[in-house]
C-alpha cells in the first residue's frame, strides 16, 4: 500500500480534518455567491473575474510567504494544464452556466455526489482500497447531505422544463472536480500543494480569459455596473473560495488521500443550513439535524482505520 492509499487514522490527522472542514464550509457559500453574480455577468466573464482575483491572491500569498516558484518540467506543465482545464476552466463553465437553470439548493444536492464519484474513481483507476466501512461512510454522507438539502428546500425537485440542462451542467462540475482531485497525486508530492494550486489556477485563468476574449464577453460596462454585493461575492469566490480553499484541499489530499478528503464535501449543505440559522434566522428542523448527524457519522466512518490488508475489502 503506497502513501496515497494510506488509510490509518493518526492523531496527527486531526489538524488535516479541521482544515478540510473549514475549506468545505467556505465552499458551502460559493453557490449562494454564484447566484448573486448569475444575473449580473455572463457565466464566462464571471468565472474569468473570479480566477483573476484568485490568481492575484495566490501570487500575493507566494510573495509574502517567500515561496520560490520552481520551473515545472514539460511533463509537469502538461499535467498542470490538465488540472487547469478540468478544475478551473471546465468546472467553472459548468458551475456558472448551471446556476442559470437551477437554484443553489438543487445544485448543491448534485454536488453532494462528489465523495461517491471520487471514491469510485480512486478504486477503479488507482486501486485505492475502500472496504465496506468506507463505502458505507460515503453512502451515509450522501444520504445525510440529501436530507439536509431537501428538508431545507422541499420544492427544489419541482423544477422547470429546462432544469435537466442545469442538472447536467452541475454534474459536469462533479466529474471535473473528480479529475482535479485525483490527478494531482504526483504533482502534490513533487511540487507541493501551494505550487500545484498556483500553477493550475494560473493556467485555468488564462484559458478562461482567452475564451472570454474570443467570444467577445469581456465587458467594461458590465464590470462598472456591479454593486457592492456582487463585488463581495467575487472577492469571496476568488480569494476565499478559490485561492485559499484550493490550497487547503490539495494539502488534505497530499496527506490523507483523495477519497478521505473528498468526503468532507458533504459538509457544504450542512454549513449553508447552520449559516442560515445563525445569520438569517432560518429555522432548524429535526430532519436537518438528523441529516447533519448522518454527514458527521459518514465522515467518521470514511476516515476510520480499515481492516488489515489481508482481509478482503470491496
Amino acid at each position: 500500500m503506497n502513501s496515497y492509499e494510506q488509510s490509518l487514522t493518526k492523531p496527527s490527522d486531526v489538524p488535516v480534518y479541521l482544515k478540510l472542514a473549514a475549506v468545505t464550509m467556505i465552499w458551502g457559500g460559493t453557490f449562494v455567491a454564484g447566484r448573486f453574480l448569475a444575473d449580473s455577468l455572463s457565466p464566462l466573464f464571471a468565472a474569468s473575474l473570479r480566477f483573476l482575483l484568485a490568481s492575484l491572491a495566490l501570487l500575493l500569498f507566494v510573495a509574502l510567504a517567500r515561496v520560490t516558484l520552481v520551473r515545472p518540467s514539460l511533463r509537469q506543465w502538461l499535467q498542470l494544464a490538465l488540472l487547469g482545464f478540468f478544475g478551473i476552466f471546465f468546472y467553472n463553465l459548468c458551475f456558472f452556466y448551471g446556476l442559470h437553470y437551477i437554484n443553489a439548493s438543487r445544485a448543491s444536492l448534485i454536488v453532494a455526489l462528489n465523495p461517491a464519484v471520487i471514491g469510485l474513481a480512486s478504486w477503479l483507476l488507482f486501486k485505492e482500497r475502500l472496504g465496506r466501512t468506507k463505502v458505507a461512510g460515503i453512502a451515509i454522507c450522501i444520504a445525510g447531505a440529501g436530507l439536509v438539502i431537501v428538508s431545507r428546500n422541499p420544492q427544489l425537485l419541482a423544477a422547470n422544463a429546462d432544469a435537466w440542462i442545469g442538472d447536467l451542467l452541475i454534474f459536469g462540475c462533479v466529474v471535473s472536480w473528480g479529475v482535479y482531485s485525483l490527478f494531482s497525486k504526483e504533482l502534490n508530492q513533487t511540487l507541493g500543494p501551494v505550487q500545484t494550486v498556483t500553477y493550475s489556477i494560473l493556467s485555468g485563468t488564462a484559458m478562461l480569459w482567452l475564451t472570454s476574449a474570443v467570444r467577445g464577453e469581456l465587458s467594461v460596462e458590465a464590470l462598472l455596473s456591479l454593486g457592492p454585493q456582487q463585488w463581495m461575492s467575487l472577492m469571496y469566490l476568488g480569494v476565499l473560495g478559490s485561492a485559499l480553499a484550493y490550497i487547503g484541499y490539495y494539502d488534505g489530499i497530499r496527506k490523507i488521500g483523495a477519497t478521505r478528503s473528498g468526503v468532507f464535501i458533504a459538509l457544504n449543505p450542512l454549513t449553508a443550513v447552520i449559516l442560515g440559522a445563525l445569520l438569517l434566522g432560518e429555522q432548524l428542523t429535526l430532519a436537518m439535524c438528523l441529516g447533519g448527524g448522518l454527514i458527521l457519522t459518514g465522515i467518521y466512518l470514511c476516515n476510520k482505520p480499515l481492516a488489515p490488508a489481508s482481509k478482503k475489502g470491496i
